[in-house]
């Protein structure tokens, strides 16, 4: 299974605000730490504001900061509301498009292989996926910021 770019990217962005520890951001200073594009992540961030994962400030004194405690936010929420849908197969697609799925039970068992990965998923909050915000920092070479 593999993330959409937009998962991805979503969870990029939240772990970055999460080692920041509420200082505000912007988008230009994210997509530099990660080599990614800023047209992407302002999608990506609309998406989470929309959500309430994030809260958005324009303005000299603006930017983008996590908009509840990374302890408050679950990783399968985030992928849910951003769109990861795992389509595992083509019949989750196009459905009535294969000859066998009146019968076929391959499509109710990875629906639960599917919820089970999602329930995992919400087992685990932002803050536990971050490990150290130190050492995440000097990863992306934040310098001095937390």
């Amino acid at each position: 299974m593999r993330f959409k770019k937009q998962s991805d990217y979503a969870l990029r962005v939240l772990m970055y605000l999460a080692t920041v520890q509420g200082d505000s951001t912007t988008i230009k200073e994210i997509a530099q730490s990660f080599g990614i594009s800023q047209n992407h992540l302002m999608k990506v961030v609309q998406s989470l504001r929309q959500s309430g994962f994030v809260k958005t400030q324009r303005g000299n004194k603006g930017g983008i900061r996590l908009g509840q405690p990374a302890e408050q936010i679950k990783i399968g929420q985030v992928l849910r509301k951003v769109g990861e849908q795992n389509e595992l197969a083509e019949c989750f697609i196009q459905v009535g498009q294969c000859k066998i799925d009146r019968i076929c039970q391959l499509k109710p068992a990875l629906a639960k292989a599917n919820d089970a990965f999602f329930e995992v998923l919400d087992g685990y909050s932002l803050a536990d996926i971050l490990g150290s915000p130190r050492a995440m920092s000097d990863l992306l070479r934040l310098g001095t910021r937390v």
